[in-house]
C-alpha cells in the first residue's frame, strides 16, 4: 500500500474500532444496568438493540448509494454526528419509549458507519485495488470487542452505564469526526478507469494490479449476474447468523457440550484471536489465492469445526472455536472483496448495501433464534449451525471461480 493508503486504513480502522466497541458490543456490558435501572427487562435491552439492527438493514443501501455519489468522507464525518447524538439519546432514556427511539437513531448511524461503510468508502476511492485496504481495516476493527467490552464495564462501574453512552458520543465527536476528516475527498481514479480488467491473471495488465484485478466481473450477464448476486446474499446471511449466535451463546454452547465454565470461557476467549489470525492470514499468504477460493476455505471451517466438536466431545472444543474464529475472521473480508471482485467497483455501495439486508435481519434474529435451538437441544443445537455453514459452503462453490472467469471471458 501507498503512504496515502496506509494513512487511510489507518484512520479507518481506528474509527470502525470505535464504532463497533459503542454499537454492536455496547448492550452485552451495559444491557444489565439499563434494564435494572428503566425498570424493564434485559430482553427489551436486546430488543431495541434487534430494531436497531433491524433499521440499518433497511437504510444499508440507502447510506451505500450516498457514498458511491459523494465519497466516505462526508457520509462518514455526518454519521460521527448521528453515532453521538443515538448515544446520547440512550444515555437520557427515561423510559421504554425514549430507549427504543434512541436505539433506532443508532440504527440510522449504524447502516452508515460500520464495515460495509468502510468497505465502500475504500472501494470509491481505490476501485479495484482495495483488497488490501479491506483487510487492513477488518484487521485493525477486529480487537473492537477486546477493548470496547472491557472499556464500556470499567466506566459503568466507575460512573454508571448513562455516562458510559455519553464518553462514546464525546468519542465520536472527539476522535471519530477527526479521524474521518483525514480521509481523501476524491479517488485516486476515476472509477471508469479501475473497472476489473478483462484480462487472464498471467497477462501483464493483470499482473500490475495484483489478484483482485485478475479476479474478473464474471456476472456477466444479467442472469448470471442475479444469480451470483443471490448466493452472495445467501452466504452473508448464514455467516452473519452464525457469528452473531456465537457472539451471543458461545460460553453457553460449550457448558452444553460438556466443558466447564472456566474452561469455556478460555475457549471463547480464542474467537478473536482466531479471527485476527484469519484476517493476518488472509493478508499474507491468502491474498495471493483469488477471493473466491479463499472465501470457499474459510466458509467450511465453522462446519467442520462443530461437526468435530460434536463427534469428539470436549477435546476438539479448542479446535471447533479455533476455526470458527479463523473462518468467520476471513469471510468479514470476503464481504468487502466478493461484490467487488464479482461485479466491479460501479455502484458498489449501493450493491453492497442490498446484498447485506438478508444478512441485517439474520443477525437480529439470530441470538433468539439460536437461544431458542440451545433450550431445546442443549448442545446439539450445533448440528444446526453446522447444517447452516455447510449450505453456505455449497452457495460459495456455486460462485463462478477464477477458472470460470476466464472461460467465460475469452474469445467465442
Amino acid at each position: 500500500m501507498t503512504t496515502s493508503q496506509t494513512r487511510t486504513v489507518t484512520c479507518l480502522g481506528l474509527a470502525q474500532t470505535l464504532a463497533w466497541a459503542s454499537s454492536y458490543y455496547l448492550p452485552a456490558m451495559l444491557a444489565a444496568s439499563m434494564a435494572r435501572d428503566l425498570g424493564v427487562s434485559v430482553s427489551l435491552i436486546f430488543a431495541a438493540f434487534s430494531a436497531a439492527l433491524v433499521v440499518s438493514a433497511v437504510l444499508g443501501p440507502i447510506a451505500g448509494k450516498a457514498i458511491d455519489r459523494y465519497g466516505g468522507r462526508r457520509v462518514l464525518m455526518l454519521n460521527s454526528l448521528v453515532f453521538a447524538l443515538a448515544l446520547t439519546g440512550i444515555a437520557c432514556a427515561q423510559g421504554p419509549t425514549g430507549l427504543f427511539l434512541a436505539w433506532g437513531v443508532l440504527g440510522v448511524a449504524m447502516a452508515a458507519g460500520l464495515y460495509e461503510a468502510a468497505f465502500a468508502s475504500l472501494v470509491h476511492l481505490y476501485g479495484q485495488r482495495s483488497r488490501s485496504a479491506i483487510t487492513g481495516i477488518t484487521l485493525m476493527a477486529g480487537f473492537a470487542s477486546t477493548i470496547g467490552w472491557p472499556l464500556s464495564a470499567w466506566l459503568e462501574l466507575q460512573w454508571g452505564w448513562r455516562s458510559a453512552c455519553l464518553t462514546w458520543a464525546a468519542l465520536h465527536l472527539l476522535l471519530g469526526l477527526p479521524l474521518y476528516g483525514q480521509l481523501a475527498r476524491t479517488p485516486d481514479d476515476e472509477p471508469e478507469k479501475i473497472a476489473p480488467l478483462l484480462t487472464d491473471p498471467a497477462s501483464p495488465g493483470a499482473a500490475s494490479t495484483g489478484p483482485v484485478a485478475a479476479a474478473l466481473p464474471v456476472t456477466n450477464t444479467p442472469t448470471s449476474a442475479t444469480r451470483s448476486a443471490v448466493l452472495l446474499a445467501l452466504v452473508f446471511a448464514i455467516t452473519w447468523f452464525i457469528s452473531t449466535a456465537m457472539a451471543a451463546h458461545l460460553p453457553r454452547l460449550l457448558q452444553a457440550q460438556g466443558v466447564p465454565l472456566t474452561a469455556a470461557l478460555v475457549l471463547a476467549g480464542l474467537v478473536g484471536p482466531a479471527q485476527v489470525a484469519g484476517r493476518l492470514l488472509e493478508y499474507g499468504l491468502l491474498r495471493q489465492v483469488h477471493p473466491v477460493v479463499s472465501a470457499r476455505v474459510a466458509g467450511a471451517m465453522h462446519s467442520l469445526g462443530a461437526l468435530a466438536f460434536l463427534l469428539l466431545g470436549v477435546p476438539a472444543g479448542a479446535a471447533f472455536t479455533l476455526l470458527h474464529g479463523a473462518g468467520n475472521g476471513v469471510l468479514t473480508i470476503a464481504k468487502g472483496t466478493l461484490p467487488l471482485v464479482l461485479f466491479g467497483a460501479k455502484d458498489y455501495g449501493l450493491r453492497q448495501g442490498l446484498l447485506m439486508v438478508p444478512a441485517r435481519f439474520a443477525q437480529a434474529l439470530s441470538p433468539y433464534l439460536f437461544g431458542l435451538a440451545i433450550d431445546r437441544f442443549g448442545g446439539g443445537a450445533l448440528w444446526f449451525s453446522a447444517a447452516l455453514g455447510l449450505i453456505g459452503f455449497a452457495a460459495l462453490m456455486l460462485l463462478p471461480g477464477p477458472g470460470v472467469a476466464r472461460a467465460r471471458t475469452s474469445p467465442a
